[in-house]
């Protein structure tokens, strides 16, 4: 299909490195472009390498873009003005000839989880299954690597620039404010999100989240789920214990990760699961092995009858939301970059469970503020742009707060890029300067 085609990458980051050499090894002629001239370092030499293009070169048939870059950016507006097809990598792999099943995740919060146990799930029923996509893997090294079924989890980016994938079963956990600056509006992401659904065999859907119900509204084969009883939907919770109908799956309590938003998560993987024809007794063996990732409610240790949990990947207010009503009583730790997003129900809610909160990161004013507004009785140390250690100054401020039975929490509900690399080397910081602050190491 690609063999002789002028094929453009945009990217040359982990994502565009793979659809290099995928493209390359179906026998397409590409050249690869990137800002950053550094990035096209090590690439396969029988690409062509084109830094800072603003325009596709001529005769270029076909733009595969990686999913960070936006529909304004200069280079994938010229593309459309004169005519040329902009894909991703998602929709890439999609076309490849080997077909895979697809049990495809997305949602603002929650999608790595669910898809680690839709991971989980699948290999303690022994199918040949690999976790991929947006949380890690690239889809196309997963198409080619020859595996018959695939949890992929596709960011609101790569459902934007796909237009044919069409997953046996899939499933929008959520949608709450996220990447306004990259979408403009809660609408356009929220459409992203649903794209989805589009000629999915079975539309699986949160009943407790407004926008997941409307997305999966008109499908043919909708699936629901819930954290109360099943009523009208399949699948549901009662007395403490996950259900397909009437037939248990699993207690929360059995659950490897603590709160409801990742009950819903598991009832989301169990229900994708059981689409695909796993056994129950499977879904309750993948669930309870589970093994959640790094920086995602990890216990970093508790000392003094205080626990330190690093939640760092809470990237947004929703996700941070989820995270605070996990335990009921916090010191928070918070700021980052907001993209676009609100802070003001997150603080309005998770107020009563404040002991206090430590600010720390570029948009703190927009924390201060709501915190004033919602929870004035809390107490708010901001770390000022002076401390040499911000992480250090942050968690001993956030330590002298804390008493007995308390939770330390970082569930920053923001991006990281304002004062690290990513969301990991932030959970990093926190875990390592409470180790030190502690005398743990």
């Amino acid at each position: 299909m690609f063999a002789g085609q002028r094929v453009l990458v945009a990217g040359a980051g982990v994502t565009g490195r793979s659809v290099v050499e995928a493209l390359i090894g179906l026998g397409a002629r590409v050249t690869v472009t990137d800002a950053d001239p550094d990035r096209l370092a090590g690439l396969n030499p029988a690409a062509t390498l084109a830094p800072s293009l603003t325009a596709p070169p001529q005769g270029t048939d076909l733009v595969v873009t990686s999913p960070g870059w936006k529909p304004s950016s200069q280079l994938l507006v010229a593309a459309a003005r004169t005519g040329i097809e902009v894909i991703g990598d998602v929709e890439l792999a999609w076309r490849v000839a080997r077909r895979p099943t697809w049990l495809a995740v997305t949602g603002t919060n929650g999608k790595t989880t669910t898809v680690g146990m839709l991971a989980a799930i699948l290999a303690a029923a022994g199918v040949d299954a690999v976790a991929c996509g947006n949380v890690g893997l690239p889809v196309i090294d997963a198409v080619l690597a020859g595996h018959q079924v695939l949890a992929v989890e596709l960011s609101s980016f790569q459902l934007h620039w796909q237009s044919s994938v069409r997953p046996a079963a899939a499933v929008v956990l959520n949608v709450a404010e996220d990447h306004l600056d990259w979408h403009g509006t809660v609408d356009a992401y929220a459409a992203a999100k649903g794209k989805i659904y589009d000629g999915a065999g079975t539309a699986v859907f949160n009943a407790d989240d407004g926008w997941s119900t409307r997305l999966a509204d008109g499908h043919p084969a909708p699936v629901g789920f819930t954290l109360d009883e099943p009523g009208e939907h399949r699948f549901g919770m009662v007395e403490g214990v996950l259900v397909d109908g009437a037939e248990p799956l699993v207690a929360v309590s059995d659950l490897p990760v603590p709160g409801l938003h990742n009950a819903a998560n598991a009832l989301a993987a169990a229900a994708l699961a059981r689409c695909h024809g796993v056994a129950v007794a499977a879904v309750r063996a993948g669930l309870t092995a589970f093994e959640p990732g790094d920086h995602r409610a990890v216990p970093v240790g508790e000392w003094d009858g205080v626990r330190y949990v690093n939640d760092s990947k809470a990237t947004n207010p929703h996700a941070a939301v989820s995270s605070l009503g996990a335990y009921p009583s916090v010191v928070w730790l918070a700021g980052g970059l907001l993209k676009g997003a609100s802070v003001d129900d997150l603080v309005a809610e998770a107020g009563p469970r404040l002991r206090g909160v430590v600010l720390l990161g570029a948009e703190a004013d927009a924390f201060a503020a709501a915190l004033a507004r919602h929870a004035p009785q809390v107490p708010t140390h901001r770390v000022g742009p002076g401390d040499d250690e911000p992480m250090m100054a942050a968690v001993r401020a956030a330590s002298g707060m804390a008493r007995p039975g308390d939770v330390v929490l970082l569930a920053p509900a923001a991006a990281s890029q304002d004062m690290f690399r990513d969301y990991a080397e932030r959970g990093e910081a926190f875990a390592a300067a409470v180790r030190r602050l502690r005398g743990a190491g």
